[in-house]
């Protein structure tokens, strides 16, 4: 009997339907990541499965229990299966250590020495020892989702669920929280995870569940999911997060916006900070010594460019492509889109990218790397 089992589950809220169909099985020690588009479901997925949403129909059972059964024991079911949220849902006003320690003393009648040592070995598990007797507001938004996941550990849960537990963080903290969770992946741990890191669900995962229009819609290995998934709209989805994408509308633009949307997707692929200085080099030089010149000369001030980077197995190389279709049909001259008028700003993306072949006109490819 598998650990979690689900079938036909369903859940609305008011005439909206959240969960239309959904149907999955988790195997004690598998550690599954869910993803899909925003707004089809996953979260309340999870919060179906330890009963902080009620379905509305369906049945889920978990170690052979139906938890939705009104006679359900609910506090009994949530110690069996931990729950780290986005946003951490620390007590403030309590210590980092009386956090952890809440549930073990009230909820299993743990002796307060006892749960305070205990927090103190969860903590070190964590890399925290050090800040037991901290508030958490003298913590960053890492350390104190590191305390959430002590926190989820402290009664000895068979399931540990993630809710998006990066999604609140700087760039700066998100490996710290998965590093963490790689090691209680390691040690076996059940788990299922709600994310967006698509490495950690192409490297840590047992299988993977993409849901879209609330089902479950296709599972299997990352391999699978990754390379050669079955269904188009789990392809469209997988490539679509892999790649980074910006509409240059107009000659003044936003730069600041535009740079900073390129920095979170560089973070969230994990690139490394020569290949992720690299991308910005090329980018900024393609749009401020090619395009905004080709633009400006020939008057135009809508630009309608989009501007596209994939991200290459590994990270060690990308490919950026720059449709100016609309550009040149507008009177921009393409031989000031092929290259830069500045000799500076020439040898800068030089440096950096390699043209490819250009295989419709006003469509142009450079691998970067």
């Amino acid at each position: 009997m598998s650990l979690i089992e689900v079938h036909h589950l369903r859940k609305e809220f008011g005439d909206s339907v959240i969960l239309r169909d959904v149907n999955a099985n988790v195997e004690r020690g598998e550690v599954i990541s869910i993803i899909g588009p925003s707004g089809t479901g996953k979260s309340t997925f999870l919060r179906c499965l330890n009963r902080l949403e009620t379905p509305t129909s369906g049945q889920i059972l978990v170690d052979g229990v139906d938890v939705c059964d009104p006679s359900c024991d609910l506090p009994a079911l949530r110690r069996k299966m931990g729950m780290v949220f986005q946003s951490f849902n620390l007590f403030p006003h309590m210590l980092v250590a009386e956090n952890i320690m809440m549930g073990p003393v009230r909820l299993l009648g743990m002796g307060k020495q006892e749960a305070y040592e205990l927090a103190l070995d969860l903590l070190a598990k964590v890399g925290l020892k050090d800040r037991a007797l901290r508030y958490p507001h003298e913590l960053s938004g890492g350390q104190q989702q590191r305390v959430a996941i002590a926190r989820g550990l402290a009664m000895s849960p068979e399931i540990l669920l993630f809710d998006e537990p990066t999604s609140a963080l700087d760039p700066t903290m998100v490996s710290e929280v998965l590093s963490v969770m790689r090691s209680l992946a390691d040690e076996g741990l059940t788990m299922m995870v709600v994310t967006h890191e698509m490495r950690f669900a192409r490297d840590v995962s047992s299988r993977i569940f993409y849901m879209d229009r609330g089902e479950v819609w296709e599972a299997g290995p990352p391999k699978q999911i990754f390379e050669s998934p079955e269904r188009r709209e789990t392809y469209d989805f997988i490539f679509r997060v892999r790649s980074w994408e910006w509409e240059l509308a107009r000659v003044d633009y936003d730069f600041p916006a535009m740079f900073g949307s390129l920095e979170d997707f560089c973070a969230r692929q994990f690139l490394g900070a020569t290949m992720v200085h690299k991308c910005q080099i090329v980018v900024e030089e393609l749009v401020e010594g090619r395009i905004l010149p080709a633009a400006r000369a020939a008057g135009i001030d809508d630009i309608d460019a989009r501007l596209s980077i994939s991200v290459a197995e590994g990270g060690d190389t990308a490919t950026l492509e720059a449709d100016c279709r609309s550009l040149i049909e507008h009177g921009a001259d393409p031989e000031m889109l092929k290259r830069a008028g500045d000799e500076i700003s020439a040898a800068l993306f030089d440096k950096y990218a390699t043209s490819l072949s250009r295989e419709v006109p006003g469509v142009f490819r450079f691998q970067i790397g």
